[in-house]
């Protein structure tokens, strides 16, 4: 009996440890994760230590016909996307998530949104000041930009590391459109990636923004 006894034991306790690390895969790990990683390389590998990947420097223009660069985000968190305006597909769920993201932060000067064309040609100021008002933009919050297809093309690709198709055909003149979020700290480090099109990863977004407001 003991030999059965012993693998009874043995089993249930694996059970257990099994079932443990199951579960912190499902939840959300809200307690289990204190510190947010860093990223430096579009395989999104994640590193526990700063890194020395920053976005690089950028000047584009708004809405409003601003320059928005750099010294627009210095030592604000933001979230960053890519989109063009007659995008019919998932650019309208990013708008609808990037609202409610901007309705949550209204009041937080601290926390910014930068939304990126991926076709200057067609995206003007004025089509971004149209596509603003229709989703109710608010400038001081939310920056829509435009400008140089190369600068906007190359800080998506080398910057945040936004296009995945990139990644394995290095070809320049392919289009860019993913449905990627980018957070960005205060230093401008990249500290997670979600899909802007699911509300669960919005959510959990939120989560990792109270993370970084903790950084200070």
């Amino acid at each position: 009996m003991k030999p059965f006894l012993f693998l009874l034991i043995f089993v249930l306790s694996f059970s257990c440890v099994e079932n443990s690390n199951s579960k912190l895969e499902v939840e959300d790990t809200q307690v289990s994760v204190t510190k947010l990683p860093y990223f430096n390389s579009p395989d999104f590998t994640p590193k526990w230590e700063r890194v020395k990947h920053r976005i690089p420097e950028f000047s584009f223009t708004n809405q409003d016909g601003l320059t928005i660069n750099n010294e627009t985000y210095k030592g604000k968190i933001y979230v960053a996307d890519f989109f063009f305006t007659t995008c019919p597909g998932i650019c309208p769920k990013l708008a609808k998530n990037l609202s409610i993201l901007q309705e949550a932060y209204k009041d937080n000067e601290e926390i910014l949104l930068l939304s990126h064309t991926v076709m200057p040609w067609i995206d003007s100021v004025e089509k971004l000041k149209n596509y603003a008002e229709n989703n109710n933009v608010n400038s001081k919050k939310w920056n829509l930009v435009t400008g140089d297809k190369d600068q906007l093309y190359a800080i998506a690709r080398n910057g945040y590391f936004a296009d995945e198709d990139f990644k394995k055909t290095q070809d320049e003149s392919e289009f860019i459109h993913t449905e990627n979020f980018i957070l960005i700290d205060k230093e401008g480090h990249i500290r997670g990636v979600y899909n802007g099109t699911i509300e669960l990863d919005i959510q959990r977004l939120m989560r990792h923004i109270k993370l970084l407001e903790k950084e200070g």
